[in-house]
C-alpha cells in the first residue's frame, strides 16, 4: 500500500479525471511532469555545481539518470 497524504475522496477525483482524459491529455500531463522533473533536476545540480559550464551539468544530468557509459557514448570527452 502506497503511503500518500492526498485525501481519499480528492485521490479518487483526480483518479476519475485522468480516466477521462483523452489519450492526448494524459500524454500532455506526461510531458508536462517529465519537463518539470528534468529542470528541477538540473537546478538540483546547478546548486551542488555552481561553477560548473553548462556542458557540465549536461553531462551530470545524463550521468545521473542513465548512466556513466551512456554519458560518455553521447558526450564523449567534453
Amino acid at each position: 500500500m502506497a503511503v500518500t497524504d492526498t485525501n481519499p475522496k480528492a485521490r479518487e477525483c483526480q483518479l476519475e479525471l485522468m480516466r477521462r482524459a483523452s489519450t492526448a491529455e494524459k500524454i500532455g500531463a506526461v510531458r508536462s511532469l517529465t519537463r518539470t522533473v528534468a529542470t528541477l533536476s538540473r537546478r538540483a545540480l546547478r546548486r551542488r555545481r555552481p561553477d560548473a559550464t553548462e556542458a557540465e551539468i549536461d553531462r551530470a544530468f545524463v550521468e545521473l539518470h542513465y548512466g556513466a557509459e551512456l554519458a560518455q557514448k553521447l558526450l564523449g570527452d567534453a
